[in-house]
């Protein structure tokens, strides 16, 4: 009997052992120093009305990244910029319309912004008549000729899908896709569309975008003013104006270049591996929101609270963990600058890093990690042709079912998704490069881009199961054997 005692009693032990040998697997020992009141106070203090939004190549982008700087100081971060600082400066290009501009339609001027808005810019000196080709959904655009021409076309939604986000910013770049991109090619030299009454609605976000003109890094495509065929958009009331045959157009298009300053800011922790700290797990983010904007619900600042301080903070909640349990891999915390403004800073940083490239193992991405379903996230490149690493995706996944387990909506990450989102935040430019990389996130909700992204609406809860399941997934690679192979023959879309 005793015996039966004693093989039952070590048998006991070995369940207890191996469940406790388990636990401690599926537990990263870095997990108890997240915790929920520091991601709310990290959050309240980053989307604060202080910073007035944080956009990009604005003094407002820049006292948030000095912030940003002293935060990784106090966490006991290693400088991971240049010269020895936090930060990695670079200049962004910006082209705009100046107020040297004047529009004239049938002699009569029309006020910039408000009767005409310039949707695409060129330096141009424009007097010619203007040929009315109807309703743009009704053209045949094989049977008409405008080569040489000033073409005003009205605007029609049909077939293009309104049901996406942020709207009222996007409908005018989908009418130049659809039918303007076209007449330029048939050799237009101005475009005038029309508004309908979708544009009419889109009016105010529209020419608030229009007038900050276009933003690059040096050697990109909009650094300097490429386009020699204006786009300007006028409201319906004009219409009977342009129908006249003997309409004219008379344009004096001017545009001016700037250089502003932004930054990446850039901390480090050093592994323990005497090999493997040489490798490096990037975390990635971004600082800017849009900064101040045009009124909803009587307030004009962008907080960017969810888009995208949720992730910085979890950045910060990651560095504490990671501070005091070091993996054997190094982990390196790079929050981008200008990310709204398309991706300026890790397209800067992926040609100009501070570690070799080749040494940057895994992109641990996020955008918005802090709204929506409790139960319900994503991860977008677990699926081809996003999918760049099959041995990374696979860590992600692992990673989930042994924390929070979410519910994983697999509709994003298609090419196919009309949000296209997979393009649109900061680990696009490593993962063209080759380096393994995945976005975390909780996706779109109706305050993205607007004054009600505020701290405040955060689910602080789920903010910190995210921030938990991407840093059991940066643990899981920092420590594996091998860093984790990216697919032979991964090719995106586009």
């Amino acid at each position: 009997m005793r015996k039966v005692q004693l093989l039952i009693w070590m048998l006991g032990m070995v369940i207890f052992l191996n469940a406790q040998t388990n636990k401690n697997i599926l537990q990263p020992p870095g997990l108890l120093s997240i915790k929920r009141e520091d991601l709310k106070k990290d959050l309240y203090d980053l989307a604060d009305a202080h910073f007035r939004g944080r956009s990009a190549g604005t003094l407002d982008e820049l006292k948030a990244s000095m912030w940003i700087g002293e935060k990784y100081r106090a966490l006991g971060l290693k400088p991971g910029g240049e010269d020895g600082t936090y930060f990695q400066y670079f200049s962004l290009w910006r082209n705009v319309v100046n107020d040297q501009t004047t529009v004239h339609l049938n002699g009569r001027p029309l006020l910039l912004w408000k009767d005409a808005a310039i949707a695409q810019m060129a330096n141009v000196r424009i007097d010619a008549p203007i040929q009315y080709i109807g309703n743009a959904a009704l053209v045949d655009m094989n049977a008409i000729d405008v080569k040489g021409k000033v073409v005003a076309i009205e605007a029609d939604p049909s077939g293009i899908n309104m049901n996406r986000s942020l709207p009222t910013w996007r409908y005018s770049r989908s009418m130049l896709d659809k039918y303007g991109n076209t007449l330029i090619a048939k050799g237009a030299i101005a475009i005038i569309f029309v508004a309908d009454a979708t544009a009419e609605k889109c009016w105010e976000d529209a020419a608030e975008n229009f007038k900050r003109g276009n933003y690059d890094i040096e050697g990109g495509t909009n650094a300097k003013l490429t386009t020699t065929v204006p786009v300007i958009w006028v409201h319906a009331a004009l219409k009977n104006e342009l129908l006249n045959k003997s309409a004219q157009l008379k344009l004096n298009l001017s545009v001016s270049r700037f250089e502003y300053p932004s930054v990446n800011i850039i901390g480090k922790i050093d592994g323990t591996d005497p090999s493997l700290k040489e490798e490096y797990v990037l975390y990635s983010g971004h600082q800017d929101a849009h900064g101040i904007r045009n009124p909803m619900n009587n307030d004009t600042v962008y907080y960017g609270a969810d888009d995208n301080g949720s992730v910085d903070v979890a950045m910060f909640a990651a560095a504490r963990a990671f501070k005091k349990h070091p993996a054997k891999r190094s982990i390196i915390f790079v929050i981008h600058g200008a990310e709204e403004r398309g991706l300026l800073g890790s397209k800067w940083y992926a040609a100009h890093p501070t570690v070799p490239i080749n040494k940057i193992v895994t992109v641990i991405n996020g955008d918005m990690i802090g709204r929506n379903n409790p139960d319900s996230a994503t991860v977008l490149g677990l699926q081809p042709p996003h999918r760049n690493s099959t041995e990374l995706v696979n860590m992600t996944l692992e990673a989930n079912k042994e924390g929070p387990n979410f519910k994983l909506d697999t509709l994003w990450d298609k090419p196919t998704h009309v949000e296209g989102w997979y393009f649109r935040s900061d680990h696009l430019p490593y993962a063209r490069l080759g380096i393994p990389a995945v976005m975390f996130t909780t996706l779109l909700h109706p305050d993205y881009h607007t004054p009600m992204d505020k701290a405040e609406l955060i689910d602080y809860d789920k903010l910190k199961k995210m921030t938990d399941w991407m840093y059991r997934t940066a643990w899981k690679v920092a420590n594996a054997p091998k860093r984790p192979a990216t697919d032979i023959n991964f090719k995106l879309e586009r």
